[in-house]
């Protein structure tokens, strides 16, 4: 919203703008800029001093009393006392006449980066699970340690996975075969055992500290060792 009762300065303004992606409403007063701030909702003010109706410094006291709109003001002025109190009245930044466009410009896009939200991080992903340097990425099925992916068998896969989805949880063989294969341990089969050993070859885990072993209750998946 442009508030300028200067009708050939405001004409130039607005046509400046408008060829750089603004959309202005000119308010010629200021004793009508509060109702036209509430009609419009615009995202920055441009603001004279002198206008007929209200003086620019009300306008801004009355729209920074309703809103934290951006306020820049245009000013013959070039007292310092008179831009300090301008800051005061709530104004966020002002420019000097005669108003040299690009200078405009890019004070009202300096002043729209400022008031932009910050960006919402980024939703954390559900289809990977994260250790320090191991990522398991469960819709492509894929295992990278230190970003380079593993070349694992699919028992292999699915073994780190039922661990992993367990990570800091003792799991026995009997539970383990159950997870993988739907079978219960018979005191026999080794092949949970082999797979660990493979495992641990392939991940560097030459001292059991990674996928560790709980003697007479089976294996478990520390997280805080994939560092």
């Amino acid at each position: 919203m442009l508030v300028e009762d200067d009708e050939r300065l405001s004409s130039l303004i607005a046509e400046y703008l408008a060829a750089n992606e603004f959309d202005v409403h000119v308010v010629a007063r200021g004793d009508e800029a509060l109702a036209c701030f509430h009609a419009f909702m615009p995202d920055v003010v441009v603001l004279d001093l002198m206008l007929p109706g209200l003086p620019g410094n009300e306008v801004c006291r009355q729209l920074r009393a309703v809103s934290q709109v951006p306020v820049l003001v245009l000013t013959a002025r070039d007292d310092s006392y008179d831009q300090v109190a301008l800051l005061e009245y709530g104004a966020d930044d002002f420019v000097n006449k005669p108003v040299q466009p690009r200078v405009l410009l890019a004070r009202l896009r300096a002043l729209l980066r400022r008031a932009a939200p910050p960006a919402a991080p980024a939703a954390p992903r559900t289809d990977i699970l994260s250790f320090g340097a191991l990522e398991i990425i469960l819709t492509d099925r894929v295992v990278h340690w230190h970003g380079k992916p593993m070349a694992l068998s699919n028992t292999e896969y699915k073994l780190m996975l039922v661990l992993a989805e367990s990570a800091g949880t003792v799991l026995s063989r009997d539970t383990l075969l159950k997870k993988m294969r739907g079978i219960e341990f018979d005191g026999l089969d080794r092949s949970i055992d082999n797979s660990i050993s493979k495992l641990r070859k392939k991940f560097d885990d030459h001292d059991g500290e990674r996928i560790k072993t709980v003697w007479g209750e089976g294996y478990l998946f520390s997280p805080s060792a994939w560092g």
